[in-house]
C-alpha cells in the first residue's frame, strides 16, 4: 500500500532544517520594527536637539570671571583688541582741539548806549555837584580807585569839567554818536567778561580748545569765524579807551573821554552767549572721526599668563580670542565638530536606550513618557547653558531640577543616569573641565539619594539644604583639583552655588503639581491630600453604600502593610483601595455586603445579567473617577483590582442551570471574567489579593487563625495559576511575604472574641 509522497532524501532533510535566528539576525529583525525605529529616530532627534542648544558646531568658552588659568592662555589666531586707554587719549585730544561756540548777540550794547545817554541827561539836569537827583550817580563815572577826601574833591572837580564840556546842545548828540563808533569798532567779534561760561561749558560738555573760540554772528549762522580767546575778553578794555579817545578827540569832547569810558568799562556787557547744542555736537563729530587703537596679538603669544586672576580686562581679551578663533574655523571644521558631538551624544542615548529597555519597560513602551523625558532633557540642557552667565552661575539649578522631576516621577535609577548625561551635555556646551562634571553630577546624586517619598512641603526644602553642603565642599574640592587657591572668590562662588542648590528645593516645590500631572504620578503628599475621607466620591460612597466604604477602609490598611512589607507604595496602595469600589455606588443593592438580610435582587436575574451588573462597576468606577479627575494611577486601580478573574458565583449557578437544561446553551467562560487588565504594577496586585482576601475572610463564621491562613493560601494560589500577576511584576517571594503580611493583619482584624455571660440583673 502506498503510503503517500516521495520520501525526501537525508541531504533534503538537512537542508530543511531552520536554526534559530543568531544575535546579528535578531537584532536586524528588533531594528525593523517600527517601534524600534520610532524610538531611535527620538534619540537622534534628541541628539541633534542637544548639539543644537549647546552650538555644537562651535568651539566653547570655558573662562568666568575669577578663574585663575594653570598655564599661560595662548591666541590660536590672529585678532586684534582696541586700546582703550590709547582710544580713549585719541579721543581726547581730537576733543581738545574743537572750539566752543557762540552767538554774538548786540541788543546788550545798544541797552547798554541808551542807559549811557539817560543817565547823562540826569547829570547835565542836576542844578550843582551836591543837588545830583541819585546820591552815588557819578560815582560811576570816576576811577574805581578813587576813595577819600581827595576822591571827593576829584569827583566833584570831573563833575564840573564833564558839564562844561557837554554844556551845547550838540555836545550829546556828537557824543552819542562817538560813544557808538567806538563801540562797534571794539565789539566787532563780541565781548567776554570772563572764561566762567566757558569753564560752566567744560563742566557740562568735556573740556575743549583753550585758546580759540568760534562765534557766529546769529544761530542761523552754521560757518561762523574763530577767533582768539584773548579777543573777546574785555579784561582793562584798552581797545575801547582808545577807540574812545580817537572818536572823542576828533568831535572836540577831549575832556569827557576818562569819564565815559570808567562808565562803560563798569557796565560793559557779555555779547556772546554760548551754544551748547552746536558745541556738543562738534565735540561728537570729532570724537568720532577718531578711529580706535587696536593691540594686534598673533598666533602663540600669550594673550594671559599663567596664574593671573581673570578680571574684565583679561575677560574681554579672551572673548575676541575666542570669536576670533570660532570666525577662522571653515565650514568643513565646523560640520566636523557638530558630527562628532552628534555621535557622542547618539552613543550616550543608546546606552541610556539599552538601560530602559532592560530595566525601565514601562517608560520604555511608553512613547509619549519617553518623549517627555527626552524633551525635559534638552530643555534642562538649554536653560543650563543660558544661566551659565558669568553674572549667576545658576547652571545647577536645571540639573538639579531635572533630577528631581525624574526621581519623583520614576526611578532614582534612571534620574541619577539621566542626570550624568545631561551633566556631560552641560559641561561640553560651556567647554568647563572634568572637575565641572564632578560638581554638576555630585551635587544631582546628592539631591537624588536624599529624595525618596515627598510626604510634606519640607521634604524637598531638606533636601535643597542638604544638597547644598554637597555643592560647598565639591565646589572647593574641585577647585583643588584645577590647582585653583583657596581665595575669597572661591568662597563667594561655593557659597553662590550652595544657594542655588537650596533655591531649586524652592523652585521644585512650585513645580511639584505641574510634574504629577504631566507624568502621571502621585507624590505621598498628594496621595495624602487624596486620601482626606471628606472627599466627595467618599462621601458620597459612605451615603450610598456605607458597607462597601467599610471594606475599602478594611481593605486598604491590610493591603498598606502588605505593600510596605515588599517595598511597595503603601499609601499609594490604600489610597487606592479607598476608591477602587466606587462604582458600586450607582447600584449598590446588588453587591452582597450592602443587601438587606434575606433580600438578593440577583435571585430574579439570569447568571449573565448578574455578571453584566457585578462586572459594571469596574466601568462606572472608572466613569465616575474621570468625571472628578482622579489621577490616572488611582483609576488604574479602580480597572485592575479585579483583573480578568472568573465571577465564579455567577459562572457556577450557569453550569449548574445547563447541566439541568441540556438543550440550553453552551456556558462560555470568557462572559463571565471581568474585563481587565490585568494588574500591571506590584501595587494593584497587593490590592487585588487584598480585597479577595478580605471579602472571603468576611464570609467565614468561626475566622481562626488556621482558617485564614488557609484561605488566603488559596486565593494567592488561585490568582496566580489563573495568570493575575504575571504582569504585575510581583516575584513568588514578594507574593510568600504579601501573604504572610494579610495573614496577620486579617487574623487581628478577625480574630475570635471571648463570649461573656449575660449579666444577670440584682
Amino acid at each position: 500500500m502506498a503510503t503517500g509522497g516521495k520520501k525526501r532524501k537525508r541531504s533534503d532533510r538537512v537542508a530543511a532544517l531552520e536554526l534559530p535566528p543568531n544575535f546579528w539576525e535578531r537584532m536586524w529583525g528588533n531594528l525593523r520594527r517600527a517601534d524600534v525605529l520610532a524610538r531611535i529616530a527620538l534619540a537622534a532627534a534628541t541628539a541633534l536637539l542637544l548639539c543644537l542648544v549647546i552650538r555644537a558646531w562651535d568651539l566653547p568658552y570655558p573662562y568666568r570671571s575669577g578663574y585663575r588659568p594653570p598655564a599661560d592662555v595662548a591666541a590660536r589666531v590672529s585678532f586684534q583688541v582696541e586700546d582703550l586707554a590709547e582710544t580713549r587719549s585719541l579721543r581726547d585730544r581730537a576733543q581738545w582741539q574743537v572750539p566752543y561756540v557762540f552767538v554774538r548777540d548786540p541788543e546788550p550794547l545798544k541797552r547798554l548806549e541808551e542807559t549811557l545817554r539817560n543817565t547823562v541827561l540826569e547829570l547835565l539836569a542836576a542844578p550843582s555837584y551836591e543837588a545830583m537827583p541819585r546820591p552815588g550817580l557819578w560815582r560811576d563815572f570816576l576811577p574805581s580807585d578813587a576813595d577819600g577826601k581827595l576822591a571827593e574833591t576829584e569827583a566833584r572837580q570831573a563833575f564840573d569839567a564833564f558839564r562844561k564840556a557837554l554844556s551845547e546842545d550838540e555836545d550829546l548828540k556828537r557824543l552819542m554818536q562817538a560813544i557808538t563808533a567806538a563801540l562797534k569798532d571794539y565789539d566787532s567779534v563780541g565781548l567776554l567778561r570772563s572764561l566762567q561760561a566757558k569753564q560752566q561749558a567744560e563742566q557740562r560738555l568735556g573740556e575743549g580748545n583753550q585758546d580759540r573760540i568760534v562765534v557766529r554772528q546769529s544761530k542761523t549762522d552754521s560757518k561762523g569765524a574763530a577767533v582768539g580767546i584773548d579777543e573777546v575778553l574785555i579784561g582793562n578794555a584798552a581797545g575801547l579807551r582808545r577807540s574812545l579817545e580817537a572818536r572823542l578827540e576828533e568831535a572836540g569832547l577831549a575832556a569827557a573821554t576818562e569819564p565815559v569810558f570808567n562808565w562803560l568799562r563798569n557796565h560793559l556787557p557779555e555779547t556772546l552767549l554760548l551754544d551748547e547744542t552746536a558745541t556738543k555736537a562738534a565735540m561728537e563729530r570729532a570724537i568720532a572721526a577718531v578711529a580706535p587703537a587696536e593691540i594686534v596679538f598673533e598666533p602663540g603669544e600669550v594673550v594671559v599668563s599663567a596664574g593671573t586672576p581673570l578680571a574684565d580686562k583679561e575677560l574681554e581679551l579672551l572673548v575676541k580670542e575666542h570669536r576670533a578663533a570660532n570666525e577662522a574655523r571653515t565650514s568643513a571644521m565646523r560640520l566636523g565638530r557638530l558630527i562628532s558631538v552628534f555621535f557622542l551624544f547618539s552613543i550616550l542615548l543608546g546606552l541610556c536606550g539599552l538601560y530602559l529597555a532592560a530595566n525601565e519597560r514601562r517608560l520604555f513602551d511608553n512613547f509619549r513618557q519617553l518623549a517627555m523625558v527626552a524633551l525635559l532633557a534638552v530643555l534642562a540642557v538649554g536653560a543650563a547653558v543660558w544661566a551659565s552667565a558669568d553674572a549667576w552661575r545658576a547652571e545647577l539649578i536645571p540639573v538639579l531640577l531635572f533630577g528631581q522631576i525624574l526621581t519623583i516621577a520614576y526611578t532614582r535609577q534612571l534620574a541619577l543616569l539621566s542626570s550624568g548625561v545631561v551633566a556631560l551635555a552641560v559641561v561640553l556646551g560651556l567647554g568647563q573641565p572634568i572637575g565641572a562634571l564632578y560638581l554638576l553630577w555630585g551635587v544631582a546624586t546628592a539631591a537624588v539619594l536624599q529624595l525618596d517619598r515627598v510626604r510634606s512641603r519640607s521634604k524637598l526644602i531638606y533636601v535643597g539644604v542638604f544638597a547644598s553642603v554637597a555643592a560647598f565642599f565639591l565646589t572647593l574640592g574641585v577647585a583643588a583639583l584645577e590647582s585653583q587657591p583657596l581665595s575669597w572668590e572661591l568662597l563667594v562662588q561655593a557659597g553662590r552655588n550652595a544657594v542655588w542648590t537650596v533655591a531649586a528645593g524652592f523652585v521644585m516645590n512650585g513645580l511639584l503639581p505641574y510634574v504629577e500631572r504631566l507624568s502621571g504620578v502621585l507624590t505621598d503628599m498628594s496621595l495624602l491630600e487624596l486620601g482626606d475621607v471628606s472627599h466627595p466620591l467618599l462621601q458620597e460612597l459612605v451615603r450610598r453604600a456605607p458597607s462597601t466604604y467599610n471594606h475599602s477602609v478594611t481593605v486598604g490598611s491590610i493591603a498598606e502593610a502588605a505593600a510596605d512589607a515588599i517595598g511597595a507604595r503603601g499609601l499609594l496602595t490604600r489610597v487606592g483601595a479607598y476608591f477602587h469600589d466606587i462604582g458600586k455606588m450607582l447600584k449598590p443593592t446588588y453587591y452582597i455586603e450592602n443587601q438587606p438580610p434575606n433580600e438578593n435582587r440577583h435571585e430574579s436575574l439570569v447568571p449573565q445579567m448578574s455578571t453584566l451588573v457585578i462586572v459594571a462597576h469596574i466601568k462606572d468606577g472608572a466613569d465616575l473617577a474621570r468625571q472628578h479627575h482622579l489621577p490616572e494611577p488611582i483609576i488604574d486601580f479602580i480597572e485592575q483590582h479585579h483583573g480578568t478573574t472568573l465571577v465564579e458565583y455567577f459562572y457556577g449557578r450557569a453550569s449548574e442551570q445547563r447541566q439541568n437544561n441540556p438543550d440550553g446553551g453552551a456556558v462560555e467562560e470568557s462572559s463571565f471574567r471581568y474585563p481587565g487588565p490585568k494588574p500591571q504594577t506590584k501595587e494593584a496586585a497587593v490590592l487585588m489579593l487584598a480585597d479577595a482576601a478580605e471579602s472571603a475572610c468576611r464570609s467565614l463564621v468561626e475566622p481562626g487563625p488556621a482558617r485564614i491562613e488557609s484561605l488566603v493560601r488559596e486565593i494567592a494560589e488561585r490568582k496566580l495559576e489563573d495568570g493575575q500577576f504575571d504582569e504585575s511584576g510581583l516575584t513568588f517571594r514578594e507574593l510568600r511575604t504579601v501573604e504572610d503580611s494579610m495573614i496577620k493583619s486579617l487574623i487581628a482584624n478577625y480574630h475570635g472574641r471571648i463570649k461573656y455571660p449575660e449579666q444577670r440583673t440584682a
